[in-house]
């Protein structure tokens, strides 16, 4: 076989959106998000904490984790909606 670098290989098919896999692993996706940025939020504060020498930063960065969890999810929620809709 001749290699010829013009030649590009059939592109692989988009999975189905109805697929239950893929909704599986959308909607659990989804859950992992707002306890990941929460955890993250507080392992950072209380970096700052130990670093700056307080006791209140976790706090802000449990709620700073909230609301980029929230905020991401959100942003998910409606990619997902405007993709469905666009089909």
């Amino acid at each position: 076989m001749v290699y010829n670098p013009l030649h590009m290989p059939d592109q692989p098919k988009s999975p189905d959106r109805k697929d239950p896999l893929v909704s599986l692993a959308r909607y659990s996706e989804m859950g992992f998000i707002i306890p990941a940025a929460i955890l993250l939020g507080f392992f950072l504060g209380k970096l700052a904490d130990h670093w700056l020498h307080t006791k209140w930063l976790y706090l802000v960065g449990v709620l700073f984790g909230a609301v980029v969890g929230f905020w991401q999810m959100i942003r998910m929620a409606l990619g997902a909606f405007k993709k469905d809709a666009d089909e």
